[in-house]
């Protein structure tokens, strides 16, 4: 049996037609576009500057975070350098923050041909 939320005296309404009607009788035009319209090569961060972001939302000392990186032929090495208090923060519960950042660096690493490994470290690197 197939019921209708609706009732039976309510009618359907389309809302593109709606906003279209009132964007005309406003006078203006109807604009649609994607969030990034700019080339790919705006859109591509580097895996320091992520690792960064990522650990200055985890831990109380964002200032302290500092990512060091170490790039030989085949693999990069991405020393995470925080505070002696935010260590705990960066690695998490039996290391499940650490392990997710890894994750996410190792599926970077892969999709551009280069092997990334997390290192976190306390204090500030020398």
């Amino acid at each position: 049996m197939k019921s209708d939320l609706a009732g039976p005296n309510v009618s359907r309404v389309d809302s593109s037609a709606l906003l279209e009607d009132a964007v005309i009788a406003d006078g203006g035009e109807i604009k649609r576009s994607r969030a990034h319209d700019g080339p790919k090569e705006q859109l591509k961060m580097e895996v320091r500057d992520l690792i960064e972001e990522i650990a200055k939302a985890l831990v109380d000392n964002p200032d302290e975070v500092e990512v060091v990186e170490i790039v030989g032929t085949q693999s990069c090495v991405l020393e995470l350098h925080v505070h002696p208090s935010d260590v705990g923060k960066v690695i998490g519960k039996r290391g499940v923050h650490a392990d997710a950042i890894r994750r996410l660096v190792h599926a970077i690493g892969g999709k551009r041909k280069r092997r990334y490994v997390l290192e976190i470290i306390e204090g500030r690197p020398e």
